[in-house]
């Protein structure tokens, strides 16, 4: 992946303050003093240039940095001759700029194949044939194939006989829907069924997904920006420096003791021991599997005390589950589960995919169907180690056997009903749900424990299915049947109520709120793309108790950080009274300063060694 032109520029000048600062030395040691201090100041001034556009920028946004006082201290020991003093400092500049830029680009490289699965074209139905299009280039009347696996990239209605499709990314509702021909089909959802035909309704600009994207960009650009820790103690530190500097000139006469002032207080701990520590806090998360998008969502991550969650992916496993069988006659729930899922290995249907898959992590051998016949949406039959198996809705089965349809059952909300016969009698049913994840109230625990003090449901599924999944769960609120701008709508108000707000979420319909609250977490591993690009924080396994090493990590690099900085500033003051009386010239006092550097990027290294006291439910880590 190619290097943004930032990127591109905070290499350059880095690269020409190093060459500068270390061509110069060379020159100095050779006796060529006066060439010596040309090269220093040609690798200055780049540095400089820059750092005043970047300034005047911030000031034209009302934001006020440290970098003033970089940009002081280099220009005062130009202006008075100390340009080896300017070309240190020029270096520690550049340096810290550079490992803000290097952490955001190696979160951005992470990205590129998670956003990788955005479709691009379409397959149109042109004159007895078919034919790749771009997105825009589809228009309402035209007629889609859908094959198994795509998404829907346009509103429009069904013109086949039937579609499965899967829509828990829009809607929150984790069982896939049958529809029928002429049904409508909202952009962003899954064929989970048989390839159907579409026929559009609405341009793809116009669709459903399209509408959420721009929700998203709205979020983005509502959210205020989030501060950089060393910006906050940008104005106390630039008044103590002034003030210094000033009075040091004033009562002595001397501008080189302000000079002095300056390099000392150039804040290198600020501008190089965040940067390091945040930046190895985000290598420290991407070792389990948590991928923070930049230095600031760490910060921001740090400090969440309110959590909304969405159900769907996230709370919950996201796809269909065998959570019961029910057995009639002899059959045993063993014999019920091999036949069962050994004839469902001959269908795609989602459902009859999720009965082999809780099968086989049961540890079921499942052995090879033959003779199957599949209605599809209806059932399949066929035999298993020579006996009839017959598996689907409660009335298909019924009907294959020749008995009554029995009353149904009342399931709980959120479930569906597979029945079984085997070998013309009815055999028991299989109960699916969307499960709980394991391990949710001790994750819950863990957050709280962790400063998060209120935790929320936002989902877009029915009321009375969120209510059944969260029972007994330590949440303060539950809100369903929410839109994508409705949930956007939560997180901004829990956002003005309860600051800072931490967001999670797996489907297109959570990426508008992702993006609108302080810091977006998305499930990576199975979650849609959008989501992730919304994100803040990506969650590179499918195991939402990652949150909690990575919170801690998050902590700790912050921790570590403030550490860095207060002893750091702490000795840089000692050394700014210092130079005020004298004791230090500039290039003393950059020297000094390199010494505090040292002392405190040593420290901020330390954030590669965090330990996480609240270990993921995996202890393996995961490889980025």
């Amino acid at each position: 992946m190619q290097l943004s032109l930032q990127s591109r520029l905070n290499v350059a000048l880095l690269t020409v303050a190093l060459v500068g600062l270390a061509a110069g030395v060379v020159l100095m040691l050779a006796g060529n003093n006066e060439l010596a201090r040309i090269v220093w100041t040609a690798g200055v001034v780049p540095v400089l240039a820059a750092l005043l556009v970047e300034i005047s920028r911030s000031l034209l946004k009302g934001e006020v940095g440290l970098d003033i006082v970089a940009a002081l201290s280099m220009s005062a020991a130009l202006f008075f001759g100390e340009t080896l003093a300017a070309a240190v400092v020029a270096l520690m500049y550049s340096g810290g700029t550079f490992l803000e830029s290097f952490a955001e680009g190696r979160a951005r490289r992470e990205m590129s194949q998670l956003l990788s699965r955005v479709p691009r074209t379409a397959t149109r139905h042109a004159n007895g044939r078919l034919e790749d299009v771009p997105l825009d280039a589809i228009e309402p009347g035209d007629l889609l194939l859908i094959r198994q696996g795509d998404v829907a990239p346009a509103d429009g209605a069904i013109a086949s006989d039937g579609a499965v499709l899967d829509q828990s990314a829009l809607t929150g509702e984790s069982m896939p829907v049958r529809l029928s021909r002429g049904q409508d089909v909202m952009s962003g959802s899954t064929n989970a069924g048989e390839a159907f035909n579409l026929l559009v309704s609405r341009r793809a600009s116009d669709s459903t997904y399209a509408g959420i994207v721009r929700l998203v960009e709205a979020a983005h650009t509502s959210k205020a920006p989030m501060a950089r820790l060393a910006d906050r103690y940008s104005l106390l530190f630039l008044l103590i420096t002034v003030v210094l500097a000033t009075s040091a000139w004033w009562f002595t006469g001397d501008p080189i003791r302000a000079v002095a002032v300056l390099v000392v207080a150039t804040p290198c701990p600020l501008i190089l021991a965040v940067p390091v520590a945040l930046v190895a806090g985000l290598s420290r998360a991407a070792q389990f599997g948590v991928l923070i998008k930049g230095a600031r969502p760490l910060e921001a991550l740090a400090s969440i005390r309110t959590l909304v969650l969405d159900k769907t992916g996230t709370l919950t496993d996201g796809r269909p589950q065998i959570v019961s069988l029910e057995t009639h006659g002899d059959f045993t729930q063993g014999e019920l589960l091999f036949l069962a899922a050994s004839l469902e290995q001959a269908s795609k249907h989602p459902m009859a995919r999720a009965i082999v898959t809780s099968a086989r992590e049961r540890g079921v051998e499942l052995t090879v169907p033959d003779q199957v016949v599949e209605v599809p949406g209806e059932g399949l039959s066929g035999t298993v180690g020579g006996r009839t198996v017959v598996a689907g809705g409660v009335s298909f089965v019924a009907a294959r056997i020749g008995a009554v349809a029995p009353e149904e059952s009342i399931l709980g909300v959120g479930a569906a009903l597979v029945s079984v016969a085997i070998d013309g009698k009815l055999a028991g049913r299989l109960v699916m749900a969307d499960a709980l994840r394991s391990g949710t109230p001790h994750l819950l625990a863990g957050l709280r424990s962790l400063g998060i003090n209120r935790i929320m449901l936002a989902t877009g599924d029915r009321h009375a299915v969120a209510q059944q999944i969260t029972a007994g769960l330590d949440l303060d609120a539950v809100h369903a049947d929410l839109t994508p701008n409705m949930k956007v709508r939560l997180v901004q108000v829990e956002r003005e109520r309860h600051p800072p707000v931490m967001m999670v979420g797996d489907g297109v319909n959570d990426a508008p709120a992702l993006a609108a609250s302080d810091v977006g977490v998305a499930m990576g591993a199975r979650g849609a793309a959008a989501s992730s690009e919304a994100a803040d924080v990506v969650l590179l396994v499918d195991h939402l108790d990652r949150l909690l090493p990575g919170i801690e990590i998050a902590q700790g690099a912050r921790r570590i950080a403030l550490q860095s900085v207060a002893a750091g500033i702490s000795l840089s003051v000692l050394g700014m009274v210092a130079a005020a009386f004298g004791y230090l010239t500039p290039v003393q006092g950059a020297l000094l300063q390199e010494a505090i550097d040292v002392a405190v990027i040593l420290n901020a290294l330390r954030a590669l060694r965090i330990k996480p006291l609240m270990p993921s439910a995996t202890n393996t880590a995961a490889t980025s």
